[in-house]
């Protein structure tokens, strides 16, 4: 009998192990290649990063040793003439470009996001797939093609030329406005998609009984529409804030040198320039501002009651 009972309370021991390892494999497998995903190509290549950054610039713009933080000084603007504010006019811009290219999409999204919406339920799928089509293709391809709109012989210059608001036989980039279409017309798809998402669970009834008590248009958005797809777009705004704050094709290829950004800056220091452990400071930099805004964006996102469904 003794052994009896020793065999089942060891079979269920056995049993219990088992079902402990099987629930462990099957975390490991669902988890294991997202996290193998971000140790390899986030985790791994920051740290590197990091340690670029304290490294010494050879004179083949090579990091080697000692370790320095001369880099950083170069980040802040100070170099062999003296101090420069070239670095915060850069870091300045990014962040006014990203700022208004975002609000630029906002401003965009919400009225055809509605305009989608309103429509019968077999057209939806369709009209938002024409919203995001163009994202389908690559973004330089999608740059180039702004290039030959906004060029000099273009129809959108030719007016700006007619109308005085550009000089004649000059285009409508190379320049900060150029940039402000690109980046908004390449991240409005980022802020159509998540707008959508939010707009479609939309309450009408709290419209309608808006409509009831007579409020004007920009009341009854604000009270009754704004805040049920508030969500969808805060969101959209880390979608396209973020990768509008470091992009590099839209204003290496539409900007140039008039209108440089932080990422045609660090891209600069590991190809034409070569400075790697000053192009490593500037991302680090980059990456820190990044997660302060996300950080700061957070505790508003509380502040205004954007829920656990914002993708925060």
């Amino acid at each position: 009998m003794t052994d009896a009972v020793a065999a089942v309370a060891g079979f269920k021991k056995t049993q219990v192990r088992v079902e402990r390892f099987a629930r462990t494999l099957r975390l490991w497998m669902t988890a294991g290649p997202g996290l193998f995903w971000i140790i390899l190509f986030l985790l791994i290549p920051s740290g590197t990063l990091l340690g670029i950054a304290f490294l010494t610039n050879s004179d083949f713009g090579s990091p080697v040793l000692p370790l320095s933080l001369g880099s950083f000084s170069q980040v802040a603007g100070y170099g062999i003439l003296g101090w420069s504010g070239a670095n915060f006019t850069t870091l300045l811009r990014s962040l006014l470009q990203a700022g208004v290219a975002t609000i630029m999409t906002i401003l965009l999204a919400y009225p055809l996001v509605f305009f989608i919406i309103t429509r019968p339920a077999n057209l939806r799928p369709i009209l938002l797939l024409f919203a995001i089509l163009p994202s389908w293709t690559n973004q330089v391809v999608r740059t180039y093609a702004w290039m030959e709109l906004l060029s000099p012989h273009a129809p959108l210059a030719r007016l700006a030329q007619d109308l005085g608001i550009i000089p004649p036989h000059l285009g409508l980039m190379p320049g900060n406005f150029a940039v402000l279409v690109g980046l908004t017309y390449n991240y409005l798809p980022y802020m159509v998609v998540p707008l959508y998402a939010a707009a479609e669970k939309l309450d009408w009834t709290l419209v309608e009984a808006g409509r009831d008590l007579y409020a004007s248009g920009a009341k009854l958005f604000f009270n009754t529409v704004f805040p049920q797809t508030l969500p969808g777009l805060l969101s959209g705004i880390i979608l396209v804030g973020i990768p509008a704050f470091g992009d590099y094709v839209v204003p290496q290829l539409l900007g140039g040198d008039r209108a440089m950004m932080l990422g045609s800056l660090i891209a600069g220091q590991f190809t034409f320039s070569p400075d790697w452990p000053y192009g490593a400071a500037l991302t680090l930099i980059m990456l820190a501002f990044t997660c302060a805004g996300l950080i700061v964006f957070r505790r508003l996102t509380q502040k205004l009651g954007g829920g656990e469904e914002a993708m925060l």
